[in-house]
């Protein structure tokens, strides 16, 4: 797995290569747990990219119904599965052609 260490806010670039890296459709494993005082989510669970912010959070619809957000560089995981060509296309026409 790769590793993207940053302190602070990620810049522009880092932001564009992290959505490359976790395009919408990609599935990952938590390799640690995620400690949120609200919505903990414990290591093993698996989830799908739904969305990546301007401040390089990845937007996730984890398998247990939570959305908690990973924060890359910071939250321990490892991808499971990206989407191909093929689903990347339709993912692209259902949001009206946009590119994210």
């Amino acid at each position: 797995m790769e590793e993207c260490k940053m302190r602070g806010f990620p810049t522009q670039k880092q932001v564009e290569r992290i959505k490359e890296m976790y395009p919408i459709g990609t599935v990952i494993e938590l390799t640690a747990d995620m400690d949120d005082p609200y919505a903990p989510i414990g290591k093993g669970v698996q989830g799908e990219v739904v969305g990546v912010d301007d401040a390089g959070t990845l937007h996730m619809k984890w398998q247990n119904g939570r959305s908690l957000g990973v924060v890359v560089g910071e939250d321990s995981f490892k991808v499971i599965s990206k989407p191909d060509e093929q689903q990347m296309e339709h993912l692209n026409m259902e949001m009206g052609g946009m590119s994210i």
